[in-house]
């Protein structure tokens, strides 16, 4: 039993060291667009980020759940604490390397790759639940084409509104906006990605024999909620700099409008139970808006390099998983 409260240990502490740099990782999510149109300043910016990451990390659970037992069944795994830590530590791998090269990689797909790479390692591709991985897979796939949809919908219904206004006035007033759609989206990110942690924690409870359910304890929920805000807080300048200068010069209209329809976008998922990138869908409204405002404003290239990480982070997450869950096989089962 005391081995059992060690892996444990190890499990929660790789969680919450995931979520944490899921924290500064993502935090260009919530910031960028604000921070690029100087709505707000970098300090000022991040701890708003960081205060409404925490407090939509603690208002819903139903996404945890869906990490805990949509993938595979934790109550019918041997090694399942073995097969979270292998699965967190392929995701923290594969998201420092993003991060460090300033790639707006999903975090989501890094770990979602990560669990189902170890869980086959472990136990075959029987231990999968097909039907619940790919309702995942099928919101990741899914989101981003909605919010692009809705991103240039909405920068399309703003052209057509304010087209005979002072473009100065309008940038003045869009930029106090933008206050407004920084803290919901930050508030969107945290009831989506801080629900991660709390759901792969939960998997290893239930594993364990120490939860005989997915409901997530108040302990987990704190802890997962204090990391990501810690994490938001460091502040993720690469990613920021790409999302909200290398993609097209984004004015405040812009980013009021991308960021309102990716935080509708990811508070509709998490309001029925589905994990998404939030990464992934952000990215998608500001190519959405980018393209309504003109399409050669787009800096295509760049996209392409940014939807080439999106493809390749599930397998490369799962590769990495897989293999690391071999190497603790090998040294210690």
């Amino acid at each position: 039993m005391d081995t059992v409260y060690i892996v444990m240990a190890l499990v929660v502490f790789l969680a919450l060291a995931f979520d944490f740099i899921n924290g500064f990782h993502d935090t260009a999510n919530a910031i960028a667009t604000s921070v690029s149109t100087r709505a707000l300043k970098p300090r000022a910016a991040i701890l708003l980020a960081s205060t409404m990451n925490f407090v939509g990390a603690l208002s819903f659970t139903g996404v945890a759940k869906t990490i805990g037992g949509s993938v595979a069944n934790p109550a019918t795994l041997q090694n399942g604490e073995e097969i979270v830590i292998a699965a967190l530590l392929g995701a923290i791998i594969w998201n420092l390397i993003t991060w460090w090269f300033g790639i707006p990689s999903s975090s989501s797909h890094a770990l979602i790759g990560g669990l189902a790479g170890a869980v086959i390692s472990s136990a075959g591709f029987g231990a999968i639940n097909a039907s619940g991985f790919s309702d995942i897979i099928k919101a990741l796939i899914f989101s981003p084409f909605i919010a692009f949809a809705i991103g240039f919908t909405l920068m399309w219904i703003l052209k057509k509104v304010f087209a005979r206004a002072n473009p100065h006035q309008i940038n003045k007033n869009f930029r106090t906006g933008q206050i407004l759609t920084a803290a919901f989206q930050a508030f969107t990110h945290g009831t989506n990605d801080a629900q991660k942690a709390m759901g792969i924690i939960t998997f290893a409870l239930v594993s364990a024999g120490l939860q005989d359910n997915l409901d997530v304890p108040l302990w987990v929920k704190l802890s997962a909620a204090t990391a990501m805000a810690l994490g938001t807080s460091v502040g993720g300048w690469k990613i920021i700099k790409t999302m909200g200068t290398k993609i097209f010069k984004i004015e405040p209209v812009n980013g009021f409008a991308a960021d309102l329809g990716a935080a509708s976008v990811i508070l509709t998922a998490t309001m029925i139970n589905f994990p998404v990138s939030t990464t992934h869908v952000i990215t998608s409204s500001i190519l959405g808006v980018g393209s309504a405002k003109r399409f050669s404003a787009v800096k295509w290239g760049m996209a392409g390099r940014i939807i080439v990480s999106w493809l390749i982070t599930i397998p490369i997450a799962m590769f990495l998983s897989a293999t690391i869950f071999q190497i603790i096989k090998w040294l210690f089962l």
